[in-house]
This record gives C-alpha cells, structure tokens and sequence, in this order.
C-alpha cells in the first residue's frame, strides 16, 4: 500500500494541463484544459488496500472521494481512511476530501446511488458482477467501470509455440479470479497439429478444466464439449473455452459477439496481422505477445488505478490519475465582440 502511494506521489499533477490550444482568426486564443470531476464515490468489496489506492488517486488528481467498502474490510477501511482525514488535517486541508460510509447497511448504499445525484458527480464500482450489475441498475448518477472481464487470446497461424504456452499460461492461471484473466482461448486451425497440444496438456495438468469446441474435443479427448452459454462465460476458476478459428477475422468477430469490451491479446509473429487485430479489436485494452493479466493500472505505469473502464465515454481501460479528470475551455479575448 504504501509503495503504491509513493509512485502515485512521484506522478506530475494531471490538472491546469493544456491539452491543445488555438488561436482564432478574430485573435481569441481557446485553450482545452484539465480539470477535476468533482466528487467521485467508490462501492468496493473486501480488499483494504483500494481505499488508499482510490484516496491517494482522488486527492492527487484533485477530487474529492466518499468510499464506501466491503463489511469484510470494514475496521481496516476505517483505520485507513482515519489516517488519511488525520494527515489532511494536520497539512490544513479540508478532511473531508476523503469521507469513509461507516454504517454498513446496504440500504446507505442504495440511497447513495439514487437520491444523491446533486452531490456526487460520478460513481466507480469495484467488485464483483454482482456488485457492479446492482450499481448499474440502481445508479441515477454517471458509472465508470465494467460488468465482466470476459477476456480472450487469439494464437495466429504465425505465433511461436513457447511463447503461445508461456503467455497463455500466465494469463490463465497466475490468478484466476482476477478480471483481466483470459477466460477464452481462439487458436487458428492450421497450428492445430502444433499449437494445440501442447498449449492444453499444460494447462490441464495445472489442474485447468478444458471445455472445447467439436473440433477441439475430438483432437482432445479430456476436453468437455462447449455450449453456446461458456462463450458468453467469465469463470474467474480454473476453466477455459477453447475454439478453432479460421483466421484472424474469425477471432476479431467471435470476440465482437461475445466480449465484454476489457482485454484481448494476439499472439502473433506477423505484424500485419497483428495490426489488423489491434486496430479491428473494439475493446479498452487490446494487446500483442502479451498476457492479458497486464490489464492493470500499476502495470501500465499509472500507480495504481480506481479501476477498469470498458465504456466508450470518458475513461477507457485502467482509470488513473489522467482519467479522474475532465476539462473546460478557457477564452482570452483582447474585447472582441461577435458581429454576425
């Protein structure tokens, strides 16, 4: 936690930052500035360590965080938040930047997404589906986040089979249950007799539960055959779907009928066809050779993150400091007038 908010200090300040400024012909100078949002509140479950994560992130990006954690956490949460209120303080800055639900009935939560829309500008929920498909549903203010992780990798016809096994792998099984695990693995049908094999019997020996295709199955008998439901499936366990494609459009339109918009990687040898995939791949994380567990705000140097976005307004992919900002326009005039 600590070494967390030690490379978010290290971050530059990501407000006042002039994202593109214009001069007008009438000489009126238009600049798009950073800003913060506001007033961010954050639903998570059990671990501890968001509430440091999401309190550093919110102040340093200038914004203000009502948190309200899982009942698991709740002493930790409380001992945590009291130590940031205590520094605020003791520094003359308002303590309530940062303000902890401490009740733990679910009804605070209720009223916090559906009556408190003048107060609070956007809400971030961290969690589970469960906990996200309720924010969602009952939310009247602006959610930032994802329902699922339903994360694929394509094996192209020119991927090495070491780094096929190895990137699969890890991004199967180093930890299950998080959302960037790969939960459906497309593999081209003409590295069947290569590629196939090898990629599952490691898997399966780890103790990974294979469900297949018929094409699958029949080149692996351990395999259990696939319904149309384990496409649509994020197991956050030690079970994956497997299908033959036949190329990398294959791939680009089973992930369009089936993903959530997370993470997607290719592994691939061929540039071109890895470029196809990352510019056709509609989704907020999409990657090349790589494991799809890097889907992480830490990982892509932004110290942490208050979590993944796969919407299409405002953030996208891991929401750090850039993220948990907005902007506005400021015009310098020198006493222009508009005559038409």
């Amino acid at each position: 936690i600590i070494q967390s908010i030690k490379e978010i200090i290290k971050l530059k300040d990501p407000t006042n930052k002039i994202i593109s400024s214009t001069k007008r012909p009438n000489g009126l100078v238009i600049q798009k500035i950073t800003m913060p949002i506001g007033v961010i509140g954050v639903i998570y479950e059990a671990r501890p360590n968001v509430t440091a994560d999401v309190s550093i992130l919110c102040f340093k990006s200038g914004n203000c965080a009502i948190l309200r954690g899982g009942t698991e956490a709740f002493y930790s949460n409380t001992i945590l938040c009291n130590l940031f209120r205590k520094i605020l303080k003791k520094n003359k800055i308002n303590p309530d930047c940062i303000q902890l639900i401490n009740k733990t009935n679910r009804d605070y939560v209720d009223y916090l997404l559906s009556n408190m829309r003048s107060y609070i500008d956007v809400i971030v929920p961290r969690g589970g589906k469960g906990l996200v498909k309720k924010v969602l549903d009952l939310s009247k203010v602006p959610v930032i986040g994802h329902l699922e992780g339903l994360c694929h990798i394509y094996v192209d016809a020119k991927a090495s089979l070491e780094m096929s096994r190895k990137v699969v792998f890890n991004a199967k099984l180093r930890r299950t249950s998080i959302c960037g695990a790969v939960e459906t693995l497309l593999i081209h049908k003409k590295v069947v007799g290569t590629h196939l094999l090898p990629i599952l019997n490691l898997l399966h020996k780890s103790g990974c539960k294979i469900i297949g295709d018929k094409m699958v199955k029949k080149h692996f008998a351990k395999a259990s055959l696939a319904k149309e439901m384990d496409w649509k499936t994020e197991y956050l366990d030690s079970i994956i779907s497997v299908k033959l494609v036949k190329d990398v459009y294959g791939a680009i339109d089973h992930i369009a009928k089936y993903g959530s918009g997370h993470t997607e990687s290719i592994i691939s040898e061929n540039n071109e066809i890895a470029n196809e995939f990352l510019s056709l791949v509609d989704s907020a994380i999409v990657m090349h050779n790589a494991s799809t567990q890097f889907a992480d705000g830490g990982e892509f140097g932004l110290g942490a993150e208050i979590g993944i976005a796969t919407g299409r307004l405002h953030a996208r992919g891991p929401v750090g400091l850039e993220a948990l900002t907005t902007y506005k326009y400021i015009v310098k005039g020198s006493g222009q007038i508009r005559s038409q």
